[in-house]
């Protein structure tokens, strides 16, 4: 798929396809989200690399969540937080953190990173999903 095909279809939600904890948060948003807007890319395909590669995110430094939307790239504590946005309820409540500095957020966002191997473990399969949400996962 062509960048500019990618880039069409944001918001983009770029997440660890490998990691328990992330998988189990994408499982969260899709039974709490207003609408379907996000459609979400593993942070090992290759599409996720050619948005790495043009938002110029080095990967090797960034253990993050990656949200795109409006050809804006947030990483950490500031995509988690806009991710609320898109969740019905009191989670879009979430955002007046982000008056908190970013890194004190960031801080806490590593903090939690650095552990979520070990508490959630690493997954080689996405849980099963519904035919209606499997098509907003590229590449998949």
């Amino acid at each position: 798929m062509e960048l500019n095909e990618i880039l069409a279809l944001q918001p983009l939600l770029l997440f660890d396809g490998e990691c328990g904890f992330c998988n189990k948060s994408i499982q969260f948003y899709l039974q709490r989200e207003k609408r379907p807007h996000l459609k979400f890319i593993s942070l090992q395909s290759p599409t996720a690399k050619q948005l790495t590669d043009y938002f110029e995110i080095d990967t090797t430094k960034t253990d993050s969540v990656i949200l795109i939307r409006g050809n804006q790239a947030f990483i950490k504590s500031c995509a988690a937080l806009r991710v609320t946005t898109y969740m019905k309820g009191l989670w879009p409540a979430l955002m007046v953190f982000i008056i908190i500095p970013p890194f004190i957020r960031n801080g806490v966002y590593d903090w939690i990173a650095k552990r979520r191997m070990k508490w959630f473990g690493r997954i080689e399969h996405c849980a099963l999903l519904k035919q209606e949400d499997r098509k907003r996962f590229i590449d998949l």
